[in-house]
């Protein structure tokens, strides 16, 4: 089922590292968007050389930053809003709700089990190897004549689509199940 039936039939019965890879592959896009609206917006607009690396590693390092950043800002705003709406619920479908099976059904909603860590194991390695090869790509494009920036670039964009496109293969075996091979 695609993201965006998921967000057109509002469904509801997600888990919640579903729901957390969605929000995490929804931060690292903008990210990305952001990086390459901004830094190439800054070569576009002839205020910067192309070629300049200071540039190109300054503007990465610093939007790497604002990922990691951004990423443990959601993280922490995200835990606390599910565990709001679950309180919320809780109370509407039962008033004599206590608050300790409030903080028990939060905490069984967040558990991660060995299924979570094997699925989270096989999605890595898909967008690991798309960042390698980025890398090996980004290399021929060098000894093919194409700038050291050229490459910083594509090794840069690699690893972080690699990143969004984990996030896929994580919902696809959320909802395909995954098999002991």
């Amino acid at each position: 089922m695609s993201i965006n039936r998921y967000l057109l039939k509002g469904e509801m019965n997600m888990s919640y590292q579903e729901k957390r890879t969605i929000v995490m592959m929804i931060t690292g896009a903008l990210v990305l968007a952001a990086y390459c609206i901004y830094a190439f917006g800054q070569v576009n607009a002839g205020a910067v050389m192309p070629g300049d690396l200071k540039f190109w590693a300054r503007t990465m390092l610093i939007f790497i930053g604002i990922g990691v950043a951004a990423t443990i800002v959601i993280q922490i705003v995200y835990a606390i809003l599910l565990s709001i709406g679950i309180a919320v619920s809780k109370k509407i479908q039962d008033q004599d709700f206590k608050d300790e099976e409030i903080e028990k059904s939060i905490k069984a909603e967040m558990v991660e089990d060995e299924m979570d860590k094997l699925i989270e194991l096989k999605a890595n390695r898909v967008g690991v190897t798309l960042g390698g090869f980025g890398f090996v790509a980004a290399l021929i494009l060098v000894l093919l004549g194409y700038s050291t920036a050229v490459m910083l670039n594509v090794i840069f964009i690699s690893f972080s689509a690699g990143s969004i496109i984990e996030g896929f293969v994580q919902l696809y075996y959320y909802r395909k199940g995954i098999r002991h091979a």
